[in-house]
């Protein structure tokens, strides 16, 4: 069954009036992973499971791009949710999803655009689990400005902690440009957030799905050496 930013992708193309032509839209690619069908990553695709959940906030044409870090976390996190955001229009299944009470929203925002008393920069494991919750992360995806907005405009958001994270390292996404180093995609996010609620396991497993995603998708912008094709059939650069 396809993941939840893969059905999204599925909607924003069927009430698209023109297609939508992403860099190297002459490429064949797998459906699947979305890298070029000669470095197809398939067959690395990890398999865990995770106390915590995901709800992805998308951005307009976001699930669209074949860059876009929201479907690996779809990929790793089984219970992962996505919605495209509106400024006008609410989707009842956010509104549903945030009141659900086996769930503790946070928004994952940094701190210095919130008041202090939203802000948290922990995830209280065992007070969740006492009080029967699981944590929801909600995570804005779109550029920095897209974000920006985002967070101003949905009201839904405004009553929720914000979790505010503090990297020690600068962003390793190389298939978009940033004006910030400190700017960390989508799937770097969650990959922090899932070690903070202590689901390492697949944290790390993202983080090197990631890592995976990056040099498959690189390669085919640019034919790897001999030996650089052979590491990626087999997996031994990773």
């Amino acid at each position: 069954m396809p993941h939840a930013v893969a059905r999204l992708r599925d909607q924003r193309l069927a009430r698209s009036k023109k297609p939508f032509l992403a860099r190297g839209a002459l490429l064949v690619r797998c459906e699947r992973c979305r890298v070029s069908i000669d470095y197809c990553m398939c067959a690395w695709r990890p398999e865990v499971t995770a106390k915590s959940a995901v709800c992805l906030l998308m951005y307009d044409a976001e699930p669209l791009k074949p860059t876009n870090t929201g479907w690996l976390i779809a990929d790793v996190v089984p219970d992962t949710f996505a919605f495209g955001w509106s400024r006008t229009e609410v989707d009842q299944g956010i509104l549903e999803l945030l009141a659900d009470p086996q769930w503790q929203p946070y928004v994952v925002f940094p701190e210095e655009y919130v008041p202090a008393e939203r802000v948290v920069h922990t995830v209280p494991n065992a007070q969740l689990e006492v009080e029967g919750k699981r944590p929801l992360f909600i995570v804005l995806d779109g550029t920095w400005t897209e974000a920006r907005k985002m967070f101003r405009k949905s009201a839904y958001l405004a009553d929720l902690p914000v979790l505010s994270l503090q990297p020690d390292d600068i962003s390793r996404y190389r298939l978009r440009r940033s004006t910030r180093d400190e700017h960390l995609c989508t799937a770097e996010v969650t990959a922090l957030c899932l070690h903070l609620a202590e689901d390492s396991i697949a944290g790390a497993a993202l983080e090197k799905w990631f890592s995976r995603f990056s040099r498959h998708y690189l390669a085919s912008r640019k034919p790897p050496s001999v030996a650089e094709k052979e590491a990626l059939r087999t997996g031994t650069a990773f």
